[in-house]
């Protein structure tokens, strides 16, 4: 059964697949904790909730909470709002960067300063099969990530790392990848360098493009395609993210697509006026009621929507 924060499930339901709960700047929050946007744990995992039942309310099951190290993870507050809310919410581990790794690991490692052995698959088995921290959670994704700078020597560790993690433990694999340069082929050529199943692999942020010939390559590669950033308009327009969904669909790889935001309930890393202004529909309910309604008028079947909410994500998971 899939692990979520409050331990296996039977079904997950409706799922979208990257989301956030919380993106957190511990060494802010230690040294400046008066700052505006605040930082209280009860408050913001009851804010949290709310946002995750009105979810509910339209249909959507489940989350996975695409928060790892480098992005601000507290998974104690994260346990917390799922106490508080009906949403299943999925963790991860992995580590984000998109070019040196922290100095906790760049200072270690083969080729380090300091060398050693390179823990990371370590940690993010530990994760996965013991729980995160203390607090019991078990991780039931990995993420890494590549951007414009392509699979830098950091970036690799992290990859690699993943591929040793998912061999171990089975659990499937969700990156970041930039389509503007089709990074998306040199993770999936790495991985299955290292022995990984590309159809345990999800490209995230594939629906970022338009070039239909790069997108079929990674779908014919193996890999599920990430169409989850819908609301991050400045990237890709609505009209472009919701053509493409429509496009592939009608050429049969609706049961190679799963959706999502990129959002968060809350991030203080950014200006949440600002975002506001600047991308009115980034929150977890555009999709319910903006993108599905417009995929339907464009021909998009229920059943291909089903597989892309539900169906995609249970073989990912299963």
């Amino acid at each position: 059964m899939p692990e979520t924060v409050r331990g296996p499930v039977a079904e997950l339901g409706a799922t979208l697949m990257h989301e956030h709960v919380f993106g957190l700047s511990p060494e802010i929050l230690w040294n400046w904790p008066d700052l505006p946007e605040g930082w209280d744990l009860e408050e913001r995992a009851r804010e949290a909730a709310a946002k995750l039942d009105a979810l509910k309310a339209e249909g959507v099951d489940t989350i996975v909470d695409l928060t790892v190290v480098g992005l601000g993870r507290y998974v104690p507050a994260v346990r917390r709002v799922a106490e508080l809310t009906v949403v299943n919410i999925v963790a991860a581990t992995g580590l984000y960067t998109y070019d040196a790794l922290p100095p906790y690991f760049g200072n270690r490692g083969p080729g380090t300063l300091f060398g050693g052995p390179d823990r990371l698959a370590e940690f993010f088995v530990r994760d996965i099969v013991h729980g995160i921290g203390r607090t019991g959670v078990k991780a039931a994704m990995l993420k890494c990530a590549s951007d414009h700078l392509g699979l830098t020597s950091g970036c690799e560790r992290v990859f690699r790392a993943v591929a040793e993690a998912h061999l171990e433990t089975g659990v499937p694999i969700t990156t970041h990848s930039h389509s503007a340069s089709r990074g998306g082929l040199e993770q999936q050529r790495l991985f299955a360098s290292l022995g990984v199943d590309l159809g345990r692999v999800v490209i995230g942020h594939a629906g970022d493009s338009t070039d239909l010939a790069y997108l079929e390559e990674l779908l014919a590669n193996g890999s599920y395609l990430g169409m989850d950033r819908f609301g991050i308009e400045t990237i890709s327009p609505f009209e472009d993210r919701v053509s493409i969904v429509a496009t592939l669909c009608e050429r049969g790889h609706a049961g190679r697509m799963v959706l999502g935001h990129d959002s968060y309930c809350f991030n203080d890393r950014f200006d949440p006026q600002v975002v506001r202004e600047r991308h009115p529909n980034y929150h977890l309910l555009h999709i319910s009621r903006d993108v599905l309604p417009e995929l339907r008028r464009r021909g998009v079947t229920e059943e291909q929507i089903r597989q892309m909410l539900v169906d995609n994500p249970r073989r990912i998971f299963g």
